[in-house]
């Protein structure tokens, strides 16, 4: 059986944006998933430094050799 999403509109443009199918449907079948709650920086106005530092403490293999979207993409995707 499909799993059916909560969000289909937010789901939609979650994959617009690049995110991978399973992470969509999760953040868009989360309550309260339209609601900021963090206070950090999107990843494209954080630094290479930053992004491979968070790389790093995720696990993403092969962070090295990632140029700056490169990373933003693993992080998303991961």
């Amino acid at each position: 059986m499909a799993k059916r999403i909560k969000n289909e509109e937010q789901y939609e443009a979650l994959r617009d944006e690049g995110y991978s199918k399973e992470k969509s449907a999760r953040i868009a079948n989360t309550p309260d998933s339209g609601k900021k709650g963090g206070k950090s920086k999107k990843y494209e106005e954080r630094t290479k430094e930053e992004l491979y530092q968070q790389a790093k403490k995720i696990g993403i293999e092969g962070r090295s050799n990632m140029k700056k979207d490169e990373l933003i993409d693993a992080l998303r995707n991961h």
